[in-house]
């Protein structure tokens, strides 16, 4: 791929679900040339999960009945028919992305990082490991997971972060999770099953937000089962308030709350304080919203450098986050549609995805609520 002189109408920079996806939806559409880049193995991130997470979405093989695989990133495929799981590991989701990428032939060049990325006439030039890259639509999908965000409080270095190993490893005694979405309700209720003591503590609140249909503002059910279990054992405490600070108190860990109050810990308290948009070397190319997310016009291009499009968790449109690969595989056909039109090519093979739900163009359909 890099050997060519010519310009790639389009490349894609991570082959995650993201990338991947994208680079699927690329070549339905007739006489694109494109390439995909990827710093380390195909499905990375999930090769880099701690082992004992898991999806938190289903995967349910019903593509025959018009009833596309939640995980699945295109419409003829399904995880749970490849690896015969509901709830995939990391490294069983990256086996099913490799495949993927095997089957639909995707031009992918893995082990290349990219060091910077710079506008010209006729788009981007893209340095990496492996020389220059030119290309005139961009497409970001690097992911957050590289990404966590640390917590706000003094202190936050004696934590450990809930994407690490470390995090996951056997607790005895008291342990304290700051944060209690989905990836702090996750790990605690690990922890729990396995026998430690657990305070999970977050002035939000988010595990009593039942309004709304939308998960990426409630938890999982999957995840409300398991907490209701934990809590039934007595070992998981929900704390709604803040953490302002972490010291070390002789053999403990002490944290301290917005309350005034204290708690203790028998080893270091796990940040499953989320993750940023990941933007890596086109950060400068996006503005930011006021919440700190990308900024993005209705193709999902960013609204300071056209021709970049951002693919993946970090899309934000309103009030919409497309956190979830059934939510943001939506748009891939749709970048792959508006780099087809802008290439002058034809785009009607995209039409299949749409048939199958993975196809949004007009994004006031979404954020609609059930009805019971």
């Amino acid at each position: 791929m890099l050997s060519q002189p010519q310009t790639l109408d389009a490349l894609v920079i991570g082959a995650g679900p993201a990338g991947l996806g994208t680079a699927l939806a690329l070549a339905a559409v007739e006489d694109l040339t494109f390439g995909v880049l990827e710093r380390g193995q195909i499905g990375q991130t999930f090769l880099d999960w701690p082992a004992k997470q898991t999806f938190l979405t289903p995967s349910f093989t019903g593509n025959g009945f018009g009833a596309t695989d939640l995980n699945a990133i295109h419409p003829d495929t399904s995880p749970a028919y490849s690896l015969g799981v509901d709830y995939p590991t990391g490294p069983q989701y990256a086996k099913y992305l490799r495949s993927v990428a095997q089957h639909f032939r995707i031009p992918v060049l893995a082990g290349v990082e990219v060091t910077s990325v710079a506008r010209h006439e006729s788009g981007f030039e893209v340095q990496c490991t492996k020389g220059p890259v030119l290309a005139r639509s961009l497409v970001w999908a690097g992911g957050e997971f590289h990404q966590p965000v640390e917590p706000r409080i003094v202190g936050s270095v004696l934590t450990e972060r809930a994407s690490s190993t470390e995090a996951w490893q056997p607790r005895t005694g008291n342990l304290v999770v700051i944060g209690g979405y989905e990836s702090g309700i996750d790990i605690a209720c690990h922890h729990v099953e396995r026998g430690a003591r657990v305070t999970v503590v977050d002035g939000s609140a988010p595990w009593k937000n039942g309004s709304g249909s939308d998960p990426s503002f409630r938890l999982a059910p999957r995840s409300r089962i398991r907490m209701s279990a934990a809590l039934d054992s007595g070992r998981l405490s929900l704390v709604e308030a803040h953490a302002t600070g972490v010291k070390r108190a002789g053999d403990e860990w002490a944290v301290s709350l917005g309350n005034g109050k204290k708690l203790l810990a028998d080893s270091p308290p796990i940040a499953a304080t989320g993750y940023g948009p990941g933007l890596g070397a086109v950060e400068a190319y996006f503005a930011r919203r006021e919440d700190g997310w990308p900024e993005l016009d209705d193709d999902d291009q960013s609204t300071l450098a056209p021709g970049l499009f951002l693919s993946g968790p970090a899309i934000r449109h309103g009030g919409l986050k497309f956190c979830f690969v059934y939510k943001f595989r939506q748009r891939f056909a749709h970048i792959a549609r508006v780099i087809g039109e802008r290439a002058g090519t034809d785009v009607s093979g995209l039409e299949s995805w749409r048939a199958a739900g993975m196809l949004t163009d007009d994004l006031s359909c979404c954020g609609v609520e059930c009805a019971c």
